[in-house]
């Protein structure tokens, strides 16, 4: 069977190049086009789209064609890295998904009338609320968002046992509330590292376990996770779907909580993403009216924290990705005058630089991307590492300057994972 290094050359075979031709298309040497075909090399992102328009195909067909072959079993998860880097810590990961699954499978269980509640079940019922709250927390204050993995993932197998030994109705569904709290933590932390497919396993399960449960904002905020998943895998229409269902389930909610607001934030990204100005402004205003609500009391800084704090720079990145670098400027500055956590601090800075990149001006691309690869260093964050990959694709046409030229080599060997 050939590979997919072969079928790149066959491929160009088919459209009437040789090496050299190939290579004089590209303005690039023919030992380089031997190189990529060998798998010694593989062209650099702004090389890529010359290279699918000659060769004919889209860029998610010269992306499998530049990859190297591999069996169909595992074909399907290479975009999901382990975790964490080595055999030690991917066996913690599947675990940790094997915990998911017996939780999951736990939620359904009837009630248990007549059997005594079990130690678990009454310790997680009196101080659960408390712990998880703690583990956000610590999540939402960490650098290294990775810090909260090992007590998370005991806090799923105390889960585990609780929901077996849960009594009543009533235990059941405050315990099915907890569970999918849980489960929403632990698809923030996939997320962090780019575990999509695993990410979105999480919030599936936490939407279902706050449906049992019965309650509509923590279902909806699953959900809107889940939606935020499908815009990093570039559905948006998928995604545009989960939060019209989002936002049908959170009328059920708390009026009193922000749940509705963060809704239509992310609904702004998702209308971004399809180039819909006017709806994308209409979602980000009505997000706006969460200053509205009662700041204190309008999200627990859990599994809801939207308090509004974030539509500037979300507004600006909206902006940008909509092509209007004169609306993006104003948001995204504002924003990084706010007291930022690192990682949104890094996630503002690569949108300067991008915007930076729009204007042609290498100063204003330099100086931000410095800064935000300081930042990515400190993190290792698979979110900044994304946010820096979108810089990337828009530094072809300053490539000739070598600040610029260093800052993509920089960022290509940043680690996707922690």
């Amino acid at each position: 069977m050939a590979s997919r290094r072969e079928r790149f050359a066959e491929r160009r075979v088919a459209q009437g190049y040789s090496q050299e031709g190939f290579a004089e298309a590209l303005a690039v040497a023919a030992s380089t086009v031997v190189r990529w075909e060998s798998g010694r090399a593989t062209p650099r992102p702004h090389q890529r789209p010359e290279i699918a328009a000659l060769l004919g195909v889209t860029l998610p067909e010269l992306e499998a064609l530049l990859s190297e072959w591999q069996p169909a079993e595992t074909a399907a998860l290479a975009d999901d890295p382990p975790l964490q880097r080595g055999d030690d810590d991917d066996m913690k990961r599947r675990e940790v998904v094997g915990l998911l699954a017996v939780t999951g499978a736990l939620v359904t269980l009837p009630d248990s009338d007549g059997i005594s509640r079990g130690r678990t079940a009454s310790a997680l019922l009196e101080a659960g609320d408390d712990l998880h709250r703690s583990l956000w927390k610590v999540y939402a204050l960490s650098d290294s968002k990775q810090a909260v993995f090992p007590a998370v993932r005991g806090q799923l197998d105390t889960m585990s046992k609780g929901l077996a030994e849960a009594r009543t109705s009533t235990e059941r569904a405050r315990l099915c509330r907890m569970t999918a709290d849980l489960y929403q933590l632990v698809g923030e932390l996939f997320f962090d590292v780019n575990r999509y497919t695993d990410a979105a396993q999480c919030y599936t399960l936490a939407a279902h376990a706050a449906h049992v449960g019965g309650d509509h904002d923590l279902w909806a905020c699953a959900m809107t996770r889940h939606a935020y998943v499908e815009l990093y895998a570039r559905r948006a229409p998928a995604a545009e779907s989960l939060l019209a269902a989002a936002a049908r389930v959170a009328q059920g909610g708390d009026g009193a909580l922000s749940t509705r607001h963060w809704v239509a934030a992310v609904q702004a990204q998702a209308y971004a993403a399809t180039g819909d100005l006017d709806a994308c402004d209409r979602a980000l205003d009505e997000a706006e009216k969460v200053y509205v609500l009662d700041g204190e009391h309008s999200h627990n800084g859990g599994w809801l924290r939207f308090d509004g704090s974030r539509l500037a720079e979300e507004r600006g990145a909206c902006y940008l990705q909509l092509g209007r670098p004169d609306l993006a400027e104003a948001a995204l500055t504002a924003a990084l005058a706010q007291p930022l956590s690192l990682r949104r601090r890094a996630a503002v800075l690569s949108d300067l630089a991008t915007l930076g990149a729009y204007r042609r001006d290498t100063d204003q691309v330099v100086h931000y991307a410095e800064q935000a690869l300081g930042l990515a260093g400190r993190s290792h964050s698979g979110f900044v590492g994304r946010k820096l990959d979108g810089l990337r694709g828009s530094l072809a046409p300053l490539m000739a300057d070598d600040r610029v030229s260093d800052l993509d080599h920089r960022i290509a060997a940043l680690p996707r994972t922690t």
